[in-house]
């Protein structure tokens, strides 16, 4: 049996490890600076992806500045202070369904909601606010499970020293149940990095024409957006070199990413 788990294991990093590499090698060593800060070409060829790039990273942070206080919030109160009743577990039911629930639905809800009914049109904010409702099933379940781990000793000791319940989850819980919220923190990140649906239905597929706009209301592609759109409708000449490259750089940015989000964790003294 250890071998067969084995050996599923070893084939199936294998196979990821091949096509992270694949797409590595494709596109990674063309990267240059004008790439990442230049602005797209409709026709010629040699153009950049500066603002997609700007707006990822953008939309991300205002997404995860909504989703994570919420979901921190949601977490905290399903784990520490919810009775085991009924409505607890219908909302815990309700927040796994959600959890599963395929982003493009997400999506469409984002639109009819910014464009539809507040007539904000395909904006950053938009796209942000949708992608925080498409992290935050997930998000809330992993910070609620996580509180759960920690060991009941823990309230125990606190609240055998005068700690109030608030000062036991502040003091304690939290500090004791990090290295999971920001594994949730990074799963949701990651994810959200990637997004392509969402953005596409609640961002549009075009940025600003300038490659520091902070604009709220400006149009909210993503570097995935653009690379679904480079390759399927483009009709720039090197439209399949800015695919590779797009890919290339996205993997890249999020196992950066995931590594910035676990490094403190991973040389902690047990």
């Amino acid at each position: 049996m250890k071998l067969l788990l084995s050996s599923i294991t070893i084939f199936t990093f294998g196979i990821i490890l091949f096509l992270l590499l694949k797409i590595l090698s494709k596109g990674l060593t063309t990267i240059d600076f004008h790439f990442l800060v230049g602005l797209p070409e409709e026709i010629d060829a040699g153009g950049g992806v500066g603002p997609f790039l700007f707006n990822t990273f953008y939309i991300l942070l205002i997404s995860l500045v909504i989703s994570i206080p919420i979901g921190l919030g949601a977490g905290i109160y399903l784990a520490e202070y919810a009775k085991q009743n009924k409505l607890t577990d219908w909302i815990s039911t309700c927040v796994e369904a959600l959890a599963s629930v395929p982003s493009i639905i997400f999506g469409l809800f984002g639109y009819v909601l910014f464009v539809e009914v507040f007539d904000v049109g395909l904006t950053v904010i938009g796209a942000a606010i949708t992608l925080s409702f498409l992290n935050l099933p997930a998000l809330t379940r992993i910070i609620e499970e996580s509180i759960r781990n920690v060991p009941l000793s823990y309230r125990e000791a606190s609240y055998s020293l005068g700690a109030s319940k608030a000062t036991c989850i502040i003091t304690i819980i939290l500090p004791a149940a990090l290295k999971g919220i920001f594994t949730g923190i990074s799963l949701t990140a990651c994810r959200a990095l990637g997004e392509s649906a969402v953005i596409l239905l609640a961002g549009g597929t075009s940025a600003s024409d300038k490659m520091w706009d902070f604009s709220l209301t400006g149009p909210g592609a993503t570097l995935p957006v653009q690379l679904w759109y480079i390759q399927s409708e483009a009709l720039v000449e090197d439209a399949m070199k800015i695919a590779d490259q797009s890919a290339a750089l996205l993997v890249v940015i999020i196992l950066l990413l995931s590594i910035v989000l676990r490094l403190p964790f991973m040389f902690k003294k047990k």
